[in-house]
């Protein structure tokens, strides 16, 4: 079986490169919101998928190691994925789909709550397309009223 690439697939190309990101985050409700800078470097696997593996500075010290998977599926026109991070033992599974313009492409995954109690909710990671060379992720978290709340910002700035 051969799977030509279409424009889903042309989309996730224009992630292939290297990456230098600044991230803003709220450390929780009491707390500042903090900075962290990593690096991203996102390849091509048959030009159907994209596999982002990026590094970065940790809350608390140390470096963080990430995989991201993205993929483009023809016959329902949603985007799958993956996310996996050294610093936890969950596995994010993606379900994406793009806006009519084609700029913003929404991953909608189920994670562990901040509550830390155990229970399960429901995030949103949002990659935007400010350009060819600058793309934003916002991540956010549905709350209670079914309102979303961002938790972090990271701007990606291309360096090859």
């Amino acid at each position: 079986m051969h799977t030509e690439p279409g424009t889903g697939h042309l989309w996730l190309q224009r992630l292939i490169g290297s990456w230098q990101f600044t991230a803003d985050c709220s450390m929780g409700p009491d707390k500042p919101r903090e900075t962290f800078n990593g690096s991203e470097t996102v390849r091509s696997l048959g030009g159907l998928w994209i596999i982002g593996e990026g590094q970065g500075e940790m809350p608390g010290g140390g470096i963080g190691h990430t995989i991201l998977t993205l993929g483009f599926d023809p016959a329902t026109g949603r985007y799958p994925g993956t996310w996996i991070g050294s610093m936890m033992s969950h596995l994010w599974l993606y379900d994406g789909s793009m806006d009519p313009e084609g700029k913003v492409l929404t991953l909608a995954s189920e994670g562990p709550s901040f509550a830390g109690d155990g229970s399960m909710a429901r995030y949103q990671d949002v990659i935007t397309l400010a350009s060819d060379d600058e793309r934003i992720l916002t991540s956010r978290v549905q709350m209670p009223d079914g309102g979303w709340q961002e938790f972090m910002t990271a701007t990606y700035r291309r360096t090859a």
